[in-house]
C-alpha cells in the first residue's frame, strides 16, 4: 500500500531537485568510481570496488524513496485549510502553562519538518495534539520525557 505524502510545493519542488542531482550527477559519478577500481585488478580484494558499490546501493534506495514520495506525494492546497484552528501549515505560538516558556512552531508535513528552524511535523506527539485547536485552548501532551501543558496563544497561516 503505498502512503500518501503531503507536502507544499516548495517541499516538493526540494524533493524534485535534489532526485534529478542524484540521478544525474551522484549516480554516473559512483558508476564513473566503479569503472575506476574495476580497472584495478582483483574485484575479491579490492576495498575502492566494495566502498563504491555499497554508496552505489545506498544512492540506489535513496534514489527509489525518493521516486516513490514524489509520485505520492499531494500539494496541501493553503486556501482550502481553516484558519480558525491549528491544522498543516500553522505557525503556532505556544505557552508552556508549567513554566511559562513561549515557543512558536510551524506544523509541516513529515518530509520537510527541521526543528532548528521551528518546523515540526504533523505527525509527532506535538503536532498530533496540536490540530483543530483554537486561540486559548489548552492542550496536555504526551510527549517522551512527560507531559507537556501547553496553551494556544496564536495562530497564523
Amino acid at each position: 500500500m503505498t502512503k500518501v505524502v503531503y507536502m507544499t510545493d516548495a517541499g516538493l519542488r526540494k524533493l524534485r531537485e535534489e532526485l534529478d542531482r542524484m540521478v544525474n550527477v551522484e549516480r554516473p559519478k559512483i558508476s564513473q568510481q566503479i569503472g575506476e577500481a574495476r580497472d584495478k585488478g582483483d574485484l575479491s580484494e579490492n576495498a575502492e570496488y566494495d566502498a563504491a558499490k555499497e554508496a552505489q546501493g545506498m544512492l540506489e534506495m535513496r534514489i527509489s524513496k525518493l521516486q516513490e514520495m514524489v509520485a505520492n506525494s499531494r500539494i496541501i492546497d493553503e486556501s482550502k485549510l481553516d484558519r480558525n484552528s491549528v491544522q498543516i501549515l500553522s505557525t503556532v505560538k505556544l505557552k508552556n502553562t508549567k513554566t511559562n516558556a513561549m515557543m512558536t512552531y510551524t506544523l509541516v508535513a513529515e518530509n520537510e519538518a527541521n526543528v532548528k528552524e521551528g518546523k515540526i511535523a504533523i505527525s509527532t506527539p506535538i503536532g498530533k495534539g496540536l490540530i483543530g485547536k483554537k486561540i486559548g485552548e489548552q492542550v496536555v501532551i504526551n510527549v517522551p520525557s512527560g507531559q507537556l501543558f501547553l496553551e494556544v496563544v496564536e495562530i497564523t497561516h
